[in-house]
């Protein structure tokens, strides 16, 4: 498979920075941003094969962002995190928009998982 890249978009600076290094090891491009606004600068000057977003944030909430990625970004495959419960508090229901949800803390290895999934389906 191709060299994926992907942004991860989450509040937690240390626990995003060592996503993006640990899964550089493993033959995925990452960068991260830590605000929604920042996050859809980043989509609309680069491109990115899919989208790992934390739904509890400050200010732009995940599912604000999820919204403005689909409408601008359709193609791209967005995979929801959160260490809040499920996005719906119901665990069988994904937010439209998203391709999966994983709660945290999610293995790197299940994370690596998801991401050649989403990108391939698409």
């Amino acid at each position: 498979m191709d060299i994926l890249k992907a942004l991860l978009v989450d509040d937690e600076e240390e626990l995003v920075s060592t996503l993006v290094e640990r899964l550089g090891y493993r033959g995925v491009i990452a960068q991260y941003a830590l605000t929604g606004p920042d996050a859809l600068d980043k989509l609309r000057t680069e491109k990115f094969d899919v989208v790992v977003l934390d739904l509890k944030m400050p200010g732009m909430s995940g599912l604000d962002v999820l919204t403005v990625i689909k409408r601008e970004f359709p193609a791209i495959p967005v995979l929801l995190i959160t260490g809040h419960g499920s996005p719906t508090d119901s665990s069988d229901v994904i937010p439209d928009g998203a391709y999966d949800f994983l709660p945290k803390p999610v293995s790197l290895e299940k994370l690596i998982e998801k991401i050649r999934e989403a990108v391939a389906a698409q």
